[in-house]
């Protein structure tokens, strides 16, 4: 019964015209309403503008520094490769050079008279070998008999006389030069025709 009674009151509560006075007030209220809802939206999407300008800034800028970076790292990498295949060539330049003194002692051994065929033949086996291997490493001898001096790749060490051919060309190599592509491992020694 309690129940029946307190709905009879909320009926008729509900059914009631409001006075003058609360409608102004719910008007009122639904005037402020929307533009209280409003301005939050728009102060924060105003809030919001110049952090995500930053943040794309720092993107970009984060972008641009990985970018920075990966051009460093390229360029570090090409620099190693080529500092790492200099080193290596330099390398094997010198254990050429090194090499060369003992091919020059082969050469007059054969060119000494002995009685051992067999150790005759085991000398030329062991030039022939090495010179094989620099030339498969792509070294060239320097022996440019009856062609005009270059002091780039011979050294003149001795002066011949003019019957020995054609004024200011190398008449005799005395010690054979070689080269390693453009590079010279060792001048040859020779004998020029004076000019």
């Amino acid at each position: 019964m309690e129940e029946d009674m307190k709905k009879k009151f909320r009926k008729r509560d509900e059914d009631q015209p409001e006075t003058p006075e609360q409608a102004q007030e719910s008007s009122s209220d639904a005037d402020n309403a929307p533009e209280t809802a409003e301005e939050p939206a728009e102060e924060s999407v105003k809030d919001l503008k110049p952090l995500l300008e930053a943040s794309r800034q720092k993107a970009e800028e984060y972008l641009n520094l990985a970018q920075r970076v990966q051009a460093d790292f390229d360029n570090y990498r090409k620099r190693n490769q080529s500092v790492r295949a200099d080193a290596f060539e330099e390398g094997a330049r010198e254990v050429i050079i090194s090499l060369l003194p003992v091919i020059d002692n082969l050469e007059r051994a054969l060119q000494s008279e002995t009685a051992d065929d067999k150790l005759h033949t085991g000398v030329e086996m062991v030039l022939k070998q090495l010179n094989d291997l620099l030339e498969k490493r792509g070294v060239t001898t320097i022996a440019r008999v009856g062609e005009p001096f270059d002091p780039n790749l011979e050294n003149a060490v001795l002066q011949g006389t003019p019957d020995e051919g054609e004024k200011g060309t190398v008449c005799q190599v005395l010690q054979k030069g070689y080269k390693l592509g453009s590079y010279v491992l060792r001048t040859a020694m020779v004998k020029v025709v004076p000019e």
